[in-house]
């Protein structure tokens, strides 16, 4: 018998990987601890919005937790600056509009929509601003 396979991807694509533990997925994907909460939409639309100031601007929060996770849309006013550094880990997706992330180490990073970052607990402590507001997806 042939191993389902998922996608175009062959067998040879996944030789260097180091083991999967053995679930019922693609082959490829490695599980991510996503546990206790059943399938579920959400209806953005329908989630009611809270308000966060920053040191200027707004920031507005649709927020639903699915287990340990965080799920958000959050939409940020133009102007808006975080009013501190945040050292949560994110994965952030920019949906529209652009967000410049600076980090303790100076660096600045601009997302435009389409443009994602990832940063793990305590990697990178970081903080966003807008001149035109953005809206961004972020896990966490």
């Amino acid at each position: 018998m042939t191993p389902a396979r998922c996608g175009k991807r062959s067998i040879s694509d996944f030789i260097a990987a180091p083991p999967i533990p053995p679930l019922r997925t693609c082959g490829y994907t490695r599980p991510m601890k996503m546990t206790g909460f059943p399938f579920s939409t959400t209806d953005w639309a329908q989630v009611v919005p809270s308000q966060h100031p920053g040191e200027a601007g707004v920031a507005l929060w649709r927020t639903r937790n699915f287990g340990e996770i965080r799920v958000r849309i959050v939409e940020y006013s133009p102007g808006y600056s975080a009013d501190h550094w945040c050292s949560k880990g994110h994965v952030l997706l920019c949906l529209e509009g652009e967000l410049v992330t600076t980090l303790s180490d100076g660096q600045s990073f601009t997302l435009t929509p389409g443009k994602s970052y990832q940063v793990a607990d305590g990697e990178s402590s970081h903080r966003s601003s807008t001149r035109t507001g953005a809206k961004l997806f972020i896990v966490d």
